[in-house]
């Protein structure tokens, strides 16, 4: 089996994430500010900020694709360079053509590159570990069929899945659900609380009023950073955040915030 870790995590483990002090500009513009939060592992985050608050740099300097103006980002107690391959991650948008001549299991194979052979084909451990990553995500049976032909609640999965591939200890999504109706949207929560079982998961998003019932933590991210216990967050927070007045609404009997003008 691929997936057998769980989390029997010691008390003297490093945390999954790891920030202090950390800043990052864009020619001199701050756009993250004293950025001090720590993830342990097997913990569900939730990402949430208003729109250039932030949010994906954060996600970039967890992965090492930017560097930090000053202050420190670790990853299981290393620098995000070396310990990329244990980070899947699954950017907002996607760059792959709609109409690209590939199938399911082409896609979800991409994501072994750098972990099997650089040139040639694919290995056939390469194959056996993405097969059983597309069963997981629900795509198994989709494996032959075109990218093309594909659901976007069913590309979304794949690009999951093609995040999954690598093998990773953490996953990074930015922005998972977009473009997808409710139904979708839940059906991927669904599958995000399944994978949480067995990996830190770390997810930006809009919609709090969905999130706030799966994940453990929320970071608030507008410049400086913040992060509480899902219970703590309140149509304050909220409205702190987004600069506008928000309203609490319910989910199945439960009251949760949720962003919208009331």
């Amino acid at each position: 089996m691929i997936y057998d870790k769980g989390f029997s995590v010691n008390v003297t483990s490093p945390p999954a994430i790891f920030t202090k002090d950390l800043w990052f500009s864009y020619d001199s513009n701050p756009v993250l500010e004293d950025v001090n939060i720590t993830i342990p592992p097997g913990d569900f985050v939730s990402i949430v900020g208003p729109n250039g608050g932030g949010k994906t740099t954060l996600l970039k300097l967890i992965l090492g694709l930017l560097k930090p103006s000053r202050g420190l980002a670790q990853v299981f107690g290393e620098t995000p360079e070396q310990t990329r391959r244990r980070i899947g991650y699954m950017p907002q948008h996607s760059q792959l053509d709609p109409d690209f001549p590939a199938t399911v299991m082409d896609v979800a194979l991409m994501g072994r590159l750098g972990h099997g052979r650089f040139f040639g084909p694919y290995s056939k451990r390469d194959k056996e570990i993405v097969t059983n990553v597309l069963e997981q995500v629900g795509l198994r049976d989709f494996r032959k069929k075109s990218f093309a032909a594909i659901s976007g609640g069913q590309r979304q999965r794949l690009f999951i899945a093609r995040a999954l591939a690598c093998e990773p200890d953490i996953l990074l999504l930015d922005e998972p659900t977009a473009s997808l109706d409710v139904v979708m949207e839940g059906d991927l929560y669904e599958l995000l609380q399944t994978l949480n079982e067995r990996l830190t998961i770390v997810m930006v998003s809009h919609d709090l009023g969905f999130v706030s019932r799966i994940v453990k933590s929320v970071i608030c991210v507008k410049r400086k950073v913040l992060m509480h216990p899902t219970a703590e967050i309140t149509g304050a927070i909220i409205n702190e955040i987004y600069g506008s007045p928000m309203r609490m609404i319910r989910h199945n009997g439960e009251r949760n915030c949720n962003c919208h003008n009331s």
